[in-house]
């Protein structure tokens, strides 16, 4: 009896590639921290809308809701600039922040009934407390990225007062 060996030199079109054939044989892996720090950022900005929209059609010209509102929208969209720098402080800014929003929301809800984004503070929060998400913001601070570094800080101090600034 004699052996048949059967070589596949074609992949048929109804198998889906596997992750390695997708990423190539040299290829290294999508980079997996910026993709954690972007979901985070995303998310704490579709809060920043949402707690606009909920509060602002809550408040009923109501002006000390209005201007907690827009206050809490500003908290929001600070944190969402804080948290797109992707390192260790930010996660932490970012814990306490949401830990104060649900408990402000908490609050609210005990005092008038109004729920407004505090499911949304219990979501993100439960996000960045996942250690895959823990661990993409504990990574150094980028050196690459373009603006002022230290030598080119080094290099301005001296023209920045037309001369020399020994005196």
């Amino acid at each position: 009896m004699a052996k048949v060996t059967v070589r596949r030199t074609e992949r048929a079109p109804w198998r889906v590639p596997t992750t390695a054939q997708r990423r190539g044989a040299g290829d290294e892996p999508p980079d997996q921290p910026d993709q954690f720090v972007a979901l985070v950022k995303r998310l704490i900005v579709a809060q920043t809308g949402l707690a606009a929209a909920i509060g602002l059609s809550y408040s009923r010209r109501h002006l000390p809701s209005i201007i907690i509102t827009l206050m809490l929208v500003a908290a929001l969209w600070g944190l969402a600039l804080v948290v797109r720098s992707g390192t260790h402080a930010a996660w932490i800014v970012a814990i306490g922040s949401e830990a104060a929003f649900i408990l402000f929301g908490l609050f609210r809800f005990l005092t008038s009934r109004y729920v407004g984004g505090t499911l949304f503070a219990i979501i993100i929060a439960s996000v960045l407390l996942q250690p895959a998400v823990a661990r993409a913001f504990t990574r150094p601070p980028r050196r690459d990225r373009q603006g002022l570094r230290e030598s080119d800080l080094a290099d301005t101090a001296d023209g920045a007062l037309g001369g020399s600034a020994a005196g």
